[in-house]
């Protein structure tokens, strides 16, 4: 079982309710299996719900936020640990740096920032972490099928299909990162 799993996922108040649901599941189960969480370190969101169910259950959370989003979102201010940083690009490298696994979450832009980027240096080889996309509700349907679309045009080979393992329920996404 991998100690330490990164979150990936939005930070939007309007997300809707199934998905801040689904973060605090995906919170709780975390903090019942005693993984310790790290993610961007806000307090709004599905991030908000994952982080905050962690930590109800009695769990570890490590939230790297950068200065430049106080103006935005507003950083968690319970956490095991949080850490400040300067740029969005050394929010992601500490993130990925603290973690054993990656999970990504329904979520927006930057959460598709974040994914692309873990699985673009996996493709690379300068990792072999686990990246489990969890599909609840058929959310990541569209970017699994241009995913699909990036192979079937060829700009992408088949293999890269081995970087990622996409699932659709928190069970599905523990026993990815059962290790």
């Amino acid at each position: 079982m991998y100690q330490t799993v990164c979150v990936f996922c939005g930070a939007s108040d309007n997300a809707p309710k199934e998905h801040l649901e689904l973060g605090t599941r995906f919170g709780t189960a975390l903090a019942k299996k005693g993984i310790h969480l790290v993610y961007g370190g806000g307090d709004c969101g599905v991030m908000g719900t994952v982080a905050n169910s962690v930590l109800k259950n009695n769990g570890k959370v490590t939230g790297v936020f950068p200065r430049s989003l106080k103006n935005i979102e507003s950083e968690h201010a319970s956490l095991t640990e949080i850490i400040l940083v300067e740029s969005m690009h050394e929010r992601k490298r500490i993130m990925f740096e603290r973690s054993d696994a990656i999970v990504v979450l329904p979520g927006g832009f930057g959460t598709m920032d974040e994914m692309f980027e873990i699985i673009t240096w996996k493709q690379l080889e300068f990792h072999a972490k686990p990246v489990v996309i969890l599909n609840y509700l058929k959310y990541w349907d569209p970017l699994v099928t241009l995913m699909e679309n990036i192979i079937a045009k060829g700009f992408a080979r088949p293999q890269v299909r081995n970087l990622y393992t996409v699932v659709d329920s928190v069970e599905g996404a523990m026993r990815e990162i059962a290790g």
